[in-house]
């Protein structure tokens, strides 16, 4: 196992996309910022708090249940009422992309119905795309072998990422 990134660089990464969010986002009003199950969840109430300590955005944070292997195997569900989306700035949240496929199907989730935008954030970026889909915002690039798998750790006063 080897450490990618340490607690201090953790919380330097997630603390500037909260940045870039806010810098991105001046003229909205309102964030919604949903989280894949998880980690990707936890990353999104990080973003969420640093977003709220530094800028005068009302956010909403929400979770995306999905079923990670298999997307298409039962309904995406959100911890919020659908219907408070629509036409809304819209941030997905997750720690790592890989295949692109959790985001994706997640964001066909969100095609269903009008939105002002959707941005994508990740905190680790492995760039091994099946999928049409890009992040916006990245914590840190990597470029890794199929074989590696990327971890992320984000217990409370021990943040990191690391490679199996």
């Amino acid at each position: 196992m080897q450490i990618i990134l340490n607690h201090i660089q953790t919380q330097q990464k997630i603390t500037r996309l909260g940045h870039e969010l806010i810098e991105n986002c001046f003229e909205e009003t309102e964030l919604f910022i949903g989280g894949i199950s998880g980690n990707g969840y936890k990353l999104a109430k990080m973003i969420t708090d640093i977003i709220e300590k530094n800028a005068s955005l009302k956010i909403t944070s929400f979770e995306i249940k999905i079923n990670k292997s298999e997307p298409w195997a039962e309904p995406i569900s959100l911890s919020i009422e659908e219907s408070r989306l629509k036409k809304g700035y819209i941030i997905l949240v997750d720690d790592v992309i890989n295949s692109g496929k959790t985001l994706q199907y997640a964001l066909v989730k969100f095609l269903e119905q009008p939105t002002k935008a959707i941005q994508t954030v990740v905190l680790v970026d492995r760039k091994h795309r099946r999928y049409p889909i890009k992040a916006n915002f990245v914590g840190i690039s990597l470029s890794t072998t199929l074989q590696d798998r990327i971890e992320v750790d984000l217990s409370e006063g021990d943040t990191k990422a690391f490679l199996i």
